[in-house]
């Protein structure tokens, strides 16, 4: 399955609420898996991002759609970077001339 690297930073409103991160990314790993993705780790970090996820989907428009609910909830934003494996770096280089 495709993983998937999200960036993610907190609204006025996330922040207002970060006693609530804990809960709110429980909760999200739920959605996560109503849309078919596994939420594999999440990490709170410094610097300017303020969570990284990682997530494994069956396809882009899951992975959308679940990003969709969780961003209508109004606490965060993200940004989603497509992530390959070895094995799928390797085919990728293989198509090169």
């Amino acid at each position: 399955m495709p993983r998937y690297v999200v960036l993610v930073n907190w609204t006025e409103q996330g922040v207002r609420n970060v006693k609530e991160t804990l809960e709110r990314t429980d909760s999200g790993g739920g959605i996560a898996e109503k849309h078919g993705l596994k939420l594999e780790q999440a990490y709170w970090t410094v610097g300017p991002y303020d969570m990284v996820a990682i997530f494994e989907a069956p396809d882009d428009e899951a992975l959308s759609a679940h990003l969709l609910e969780i961003g209508s909830l109004g606490n965060v934003r993200t940004t989603t970077l497509r992530a390959y494996d070895e094995e799928e770096m390797s085919g990728i280089l293989r198509r090169l001339a």
